[in-house]
């Protein structure tokens, strides 16, 4: 067992984030954060979390506390899953839905590109939120602590599904989320929600269930569920990669809404 240390947060988790689980959450300054990597150029996998698994519930369920979390994930956390994050975060914090992001071999604490920062504007979202975003890796208690994984490409949800393979039937590439939602109407949608009860959790969990039935019904090629990495490259890459996240991103909103809305 790790030595403990109440006075930070584990890797991939912010202050903020770890106060607010100290704060709710009995005994959770016992808890051993990891080292997190400080090389920009970082391409190992993530160390291994400390005991946090028990904190952080997986499956809250009726809980009325529990906040309905959203997870973005991508390869460096720069890119596509901090635009899916901020995009996300306009539409459905209102709504209470928490929504962060992570990368399996993340640049830590780099920030958004210029280009990415730009598409972020575009889409609407306040510049200085896209601007504070400080790339994490991803790390269990991340995915243990989490409703919805959303990857923006395969490699990504394999990676995820790896780590914590409890989270199967609750990751999704991003296109992937938004081709079984074409299929599931927003009148199924509710009525799957109306008929697990009134926890957002256990609601939100019966539409996931209703959209993995929807496997099979449209068909697809395997890149169609992967939205195009545009680091290091031209503008109109970003741009292309947008255009595939955002219309992925409309689905999940509405899926969402019909859950909990």
């Amino acid at each position: 067992m790790t030595t403990p240390h109440p006075d930070g947060p584990p890797a991939g988790m912010s202050r903020r984030e770890w106060r607010e689980l100290r704060a709710t959450t009995p005994g959770a300054s016992s808890a051993s954060p990891s080292p997190s990597p400080e090389s920009e150029n970082a391409h190992a996998d993530a160390p291994a979390p400390g005991p946090l698994d028990a904190l952080l519930r997986p499956d809250a369920g009726g809980d009325p506390g529990h906040r309905l979390t959203i997870l973005t994930v991508c390869t460096g956390n720069i890119c596509r899953s901090p635009l899916a994050e901020v995009m996300l975060r306009r539409s459905l914090e209102p709504l209470g839905v928490r929504v962060h992001s992570a990368g399996t071999h993340a640049l830590v604490g780099h920030g958004m590109p210029e280009p990415a920062l730009e598409l972020a504007a575009t889409a609407g979202v306040e510049p200085s939120i896209a601007a504070a975003h400080q790339a994490r890796y991803l790390v269990e208690p991340l995915l243990a602590d989490t409703d919805l994984v959303l990857t923006m490409a395969r490699e990504h949800r394999s990676h995820a599904v790896k780590m914590l393979p409890s989270i199967l039937r609750r990751t999704f590439t991003v296109r992937e989320f938004a081709r079984l939602a074409s299929t599931l109407t927003s009148a199924d949608a509710r009525a799957a929600a109306d008929a697990a009860g009134d926890a957002p959790a256990d609601r939100f969990a019966a539409v996931l269930r209703a959209l993995n039935d929807q496997r099979g019904l449209t068909p697809s090629q395997p890149e169609d569920d992967d939205v195009i990495d545009p680091y290091r490259r031209s503008r109109e890459t970003y741009a292309l990669s947008a255009s595939q996240l955002t219309p992925a991103l409309a689905e999940v909103e509405r899926v969402v809404r019909d859950a909990i809305g």
